[in-house]
């Protein structure tokens, strides 16, 4: 323990349990600073992980690859009139995918052959 003299002029004792003063504040700060970076990490935008590949369409299929995203509502009711489930994805700013799953990939093809959706195939 340090031994320091008040303003009364006794001797005040200085222990290690007052540190905490100093400690709390700095742990915090710690503390948030990493509860941020967690944050950031686990619901940041994605942004800099690259484009989607082939290889991360996962079950799907691509059956159709559109230059215009507004094009592939129609697509997708056309194929949802058939009995077949799509989803979109839009990996560049000019390029929309329309995927399947494997078992409906041939009958899909051929309705995407069939139907004239205003730019791509």
């Amino acid at each position: 323990m340090a031994h320091s003299i008040g303003a009364t002029g006794r001797t005040m004792l200085v222990g290690v349990g007052d540190l905490h003063y100093v400690l709390a504040p700095a742990v915090v700060l710690v503390v948030v600073a990493l509860l941020a970076l967690f944050l950031r990490w686990a619901f940041g935008s994605g942004r800099g992980r690259g484009t989607p590949s082939a290889a991360d369409d996962g079950l799907l299929v691509r059956v159709a690859t559109l230059s215009r995203r507004d094009w592939a509502a129609p697509l997708q009711a056309h194929l949802a009139a058939a009995g077949i489930r799509s989803t979109v994805r839009t990996p560049t700013a000019h390029r929309t995918e329309v995927l399947v799953f494997p078992d409906d990939a041939g009958r899909a093809a051929a309705l995407v052959a069939s139907f004239d959706v205003g730019g791509g195939t």
